[in-house]
């Protein structure tokens, strides 16, 4: 039986029926038709000047939205592929996973959470939602008209903002939590409910499992990578105790010094751990770029062993579910904190993400002041047809979260004649 056939008719229906092809096109399954029309999406090619880590700007090797969720998509499909799943659905929805993301990733879905609040706040996972079901144009009235499993692949929060738990912790990008996480707003909650239709609860697809470990070993491994090539990172000397302490305060408070003094003892057994200081040359990029090579072989090889070890499958859908070693959690945390510690909790990035915020609120208030002849010809439209100024609250923010890092400085700079 082909990956594909694994799917029923329920897995593979649309929100709006669509006619065949022509009997000249190609011959793709669904899930080849919904990756393409993620990867020629708009909101797909704005990632690539949307803020990952350290922003796109700040230097030609560092790692944009874009590259990151091309990253994410490979290990994805290669982690759905070994698992027998179909590497399709879960490729789009590593490639979707951050199109929600504001100008300024979660420093800017802070501020428009907090502004959005008549409006139901906001989110990036539900704006994601919204993108692929609403405002990205293929299908009138059903954006690109995804599939069920790919859309229900993509949705990493399969739950509305009433029944999500406080924030805590931080995110990837060293910013706090301050926003609730909750994959779907109310007024899309019949997309949402129609997608969920024959799912359990607030459990996820085992492809959107795959999807969020993706995304975890991705930026665990790359943003280590970054900080090293950037001069903020030398992982030959790391500041264990500082290190440490940044794990427990953002990701593992519980933890002891001595499981991550074993854990990280276990990362240097990896062969191509570095053992001479990074120096730019092309010899120490090579052997940096095998070392990313293998933590993510490593993680990835450990996940799929224990999901073999723990049931039969088939591991599709609601089937079966993705199974994490503790040992393999740990070893993202430390990454996950040598990466916080040397560049997140950086003074020159805090500063900069204070007047990230700023600029963002300054944003939001003047379009609405200006709305609908400040909006662009989309959002304008959807402003003009809102029904009540929480309807035209979330078209403003629909119209800031849709713009890149550089666009929303060059807009701010426009409508307020300084930036």
């Amino acid at each position: 039986m082909s990956t594909h056939d694994r799917y029923d008719e329920a897995a593979r229906e649309r929100i709006v029926e669509e006619p065949p092809k022509r009997v000249d096109a190609p011959v793709r399954t669904p899930f080849e038709r919904d990756r393409a029309r993620v990867v020629h999406a708009a909101a797909s090619r704005r990632l690539a000047a949307k803020t990952q880590v350290m922003g796109p700007q700040s230097d030609d090797f560092v790692r944009n939205r874009l590259t990151h969720s091309l990253e994410v998509a490979q290990v994805a499909r290669d982690l759905s592929r070994a698992l027998g799943s179909q590497p399709d659905i879960a490729e789009t929805a590593a490639l979707a996973h951050d199109l929600g993301h504001p100008p300024f990733g979660h420093n800017g879905e802070r501020v428009l959470a907090e502004l959005g609040e008549p409006c139901g706040g906001f989110e990036g996972n539900a704006q994601t939602l919204r993108l692929l079901t609403r405002l990205e144009a293929k299908t009138d009235g059903a954006g690109l008209n995804l599939t069920r499993a790919t859309l229900d692949a993509c949705t990493k929060y399969p739950w509305p903002r009433a029944a999500a738990e406080e924030p805590s912790g931080v995110h990837a990008d060293g910013s706090p939590r301050f926003v609730v996480k909750f994959g779907v707003y109310d007024d899309d909650r019949p997309v949402f409910d129609w997608m969920r239709r024959v799912a359990v609860g607030t459990r996820q697809c085992l492809e959107a499992q795959v999807m969020d470990l993706a995304d975890d070993v991705a930026y665990s491994v790359h943003d280590v990578e970054d900080g090293v090539v950037a001069g903020r990172i030398e992982l030959t000397t790391v500041d264990e105790a500082a290190v440490w302490q940044t794990v427990r305060d953002w990701y593992l408070p519980e933890v002891t010094d001595d499981v991550l003094d074993k854990t990280l003892a276990e990362l240097r057994t990896v062969g191509s751990w570095p053992v001479t200081p990074y120096d730019g040359s092309r010899r120490s990029l090579a052997a940096l770029k095998n070392l990313t090579s293998d933590l993510i072989g490593r993680f990835c090889g450990a996940v799929q062993h224990a999901t073999f070890e723990a049931g039969d499958g088939p591991f599709v859908r609601y089937a079966a579910d993705l199974v994490v070693p503790e040992q393999t959690r740990l070893e993202i945390a430390v990454l996950k904190g040598v990466a916080a510690h040397y560049v997140m909790r950086a003074d020159d990035r805090v500063a900069l993400m204070e007047r990230q915020r700023e600029l963002l609120a300054e944003l939001v208030t003047v379009l609405a002041d200006r709305a609908p002849g400040a909006l662009d010809r989309p959002f304008a439209d959807d402003w003009r047809a809102a029904g009540d100024d929480a309807a035209r609250l979330r078209v403003v923010v629909d119209q800031v979260a849709s713009l890149t890092d550089a666009s929303a400085v060059a807009r701010h700079a426009a409508l307020l004649g300084r930036s």
